[in-house]
């Protein structure tokens, strides 16, 4: 069980620094291209914020219902074989 939460740490930080970066290389490219470009850069950047129901506001729900479903399933496995 331990072994899946880490598992499932590593994947929350790899989507953490995979947002935030994705968020720096929009914006630098957003600022060198300009006009129209930036317009739909900064359009993108604002659904992946935390604001205005992006992508990031998510975050937590997708963290509880993962933690959740572990656990659910722990349970599961657990009752599963005392039946008879």
């Amino acid at each position: 069980m331990f072994e899946q939460l880490t598992a499932l740490g590593y994947g929350i930080i790899v989507f953490a620094i995979l947002l935030g970066v994705g968020s720096i290389v929009l914006n630098a490219f957003g600022n060198a291209t300009g006009g129209t470009a930036n317009t739909t850069v900064q359009y993108l950047l604002t659904q992946l914020g935390s604001t205005g129901g992006g992508l990031a506001s998510w975050t937590p729900a997708i963290i509880a219902i993962a933690v959740g479903l572990l656990f659910l399933g722990a349970f599961m496995v657990g009752k599963g074989g005392s039946r008879r």
